[in-house]
């Protein structure tokens, strides 16, 4: 292939440009299936960008399935199904309304490229697949070198004091739930969740047939009063940051709630999701913290570290572990196994508190600055929610359209932005709400992005 010239446009970061051009030509099938690609270093050179911007633009490709990379071969073009492909449009038919592109994508759950520790994290995958351990099936109930290192991160980070045998290492939270709710089933029936709420809880208990009961959330807080007019003998919360409204749970509310599961021989599940990421005041202890006998708790790398990691854990309490054990000890461990070996190193190395530390302040510097320009461009046409900690922010809008026309209007600006209302089950706002999830834009799209939505809106 011949090298690759074209100007660069402000607004967007460089890998995403080259990732996205590239997309483009093998989506419109300008690169053909199994052609070669220019080298991460020749394409560097053409384009007079760094290596690590090639590099990323490559990742993300690959992990999109456009491309495969082949050890000391290069990287290739994959075949991709015709139902992939964007094909031309005939020349006797006019497409009616072409989707704008996408400028600003206020999408959450990505993380910050630019700062990730990339060149850490790939020396310690390239430890762990020089060891004869990562070649074996492992533990299935995690790695214990990953599972001793937890225990020394709750204990520093949330005050939770956990043995390494009580923790469960899994793929995601809501793989976990899945199976945490074959053991909770033997015992109750329903299950208590926030509403608004994390909606893929929901599905997971609805797999078991839990009978789901809803516990209002207000920007205020948490309404607990339901509570015992239930029959609910579990409740699943988010205590630390709600989602998605983030408030935080008082202490008398934390005790309360606890009260509640000891008198119902029952137990709290603490989705501790992004306890990592507080910008005002110091956090609240967790529950598990606070009683470690009736709260299930759960953790995961994936908003902290790496989506793709798939590695998430939880502690179970004496009374769930050895029924958890048995239930489970022939099946196979979900979560990968040089992925737990490596994040078991890169924790002793002492690199996860420095990546934490890090990207704390790089997301509260964010989300200042997504606060200050909304505040300056839209004043009270928008109220924040959750604006103390997080990845994403929550803005309602006092503005006379729905959240289908909000969404479908910055579209048209080319800002992707994301709808609240599957998180609510009966306690729906006065005003829509939309998600603006600020943790893999830089500054100057965060910027452009509020510009762009205030041109849509206003």
């Amino acid at each position: 292939m011949k090298d690759i010239i074209f100007t660069f446009h402000e607004g967007s970061p460089k890998y995403k440009q080259v990732y996205e051009r590239f997309k483009r030509w093998i989506e419109q099938g300008e690169l053909l299936p199994g052609e070669q690609l220019p080298s991460i270093r020749r394409l560097a050179d053409s384009l007079q960008v760094s290596r690590n911007t090639t590099l990323m633009a490559y990742e993300q490709l690959m992990a999109e399935g456009y491309i495969q990379g082949e050890s000391r071969r290069g990287y290739f073009v994959n075949r991709m199904e015709p139902l992939f492909l964007r094909e031309a449009p005939s020349r006797s038919v006019r497409p009616a309304s072409p989707e704008p592109s996408v400028t600003v994508d206020f999408r959450a759950g990505a993380v910050d490229q630019a700062h990730f520790p990339l060149k850490a994290w790939r020396r310690m995958l390239n430890r762990v697949l020089a060891e004869k351990e990562s070649f074996l099936y492992g533990d299935p109930f995690g790695e214990r070198r990953l599972r001793e290192q937890i225990t020394k991160y709750l204990f520093q980070s949330r005050g939770v004091s956990a043995d390494p045998d009580a923790i469960i290492i899994g793929s995601s939270t809501q793989q976990m739930l899945l199976q945490l709710g074959h053991v909770l089933r033997e015992d109750h029936s329903a299950v208590a969740v926030e509403d608004p709420g994390y909606d893929g809880a929901w599905e997971a208990f609805r797999f078991h047939s839990f009978g789901i009961r809803t516990l209002p959330v207000h920007e205020t807080g948490i309404d607990l009063s339901h509570l015992d007019r239930t029959d609910a003998g579990v409740a699943y919360v988010t205590p630390s940051h709600q989602s998605p409204l983030g408030v935080s749970m008082t202490i008398r509310q934390r005790q309360a709630l606890l009260n509640w599961a000891a008198s119902r021989e029952g137990y709290v599940i603490e989705d501790d999701y992004d306890s990592e990421f507080r910008y005002t005041g110091k956090p609240f202890p967790a529950l598990a913290a606070i009683d470690s006998s009736r709260v299930v708790y759960l953790g995961n790398f994936s908003k902290s570290f790496l989506p793709g990691i798939r590695l998430g854990y939880m502690v179970l309490p004496p009374g769930l572990l050895d029924r958890y054990r048995t239930r489970f000890h022939n099946f196979e461990t979900t979560a990968s196994l040089p992925n737990q070996l490596a994040m078991a190193r890169f924790m002793e190395d002492g690199e996860w508190s420095r990546h934490i530390k890090r990207m704390r302040l790089v997301y509260k510097r964010k989300m200042m600055q997504l606060i200050s320009v909304l505040d300056r461009l839209f004043g009270g046409q928008v109220t924040m929610v959750g604006k103390e900690s997080g990845l994403f922010l929550l803005i309602k809008v006092h503005l006379p359209y729905t959240e289908e026309e909000l969404i479908r209007r910055a579209a048209l600006q080319g800002v992707r932005v994301y709808p609240s209302s599957a998180y609510f089950i009966c306690n729906h706002p006065d005003r829509p709400m939309i998600k603006l999830g600020f943790s893999s834009l830089s500054a100057e799209e965060i910027g452009l992005g509020a510009e762009l939505l205030k041109k849509a809106w206003v």
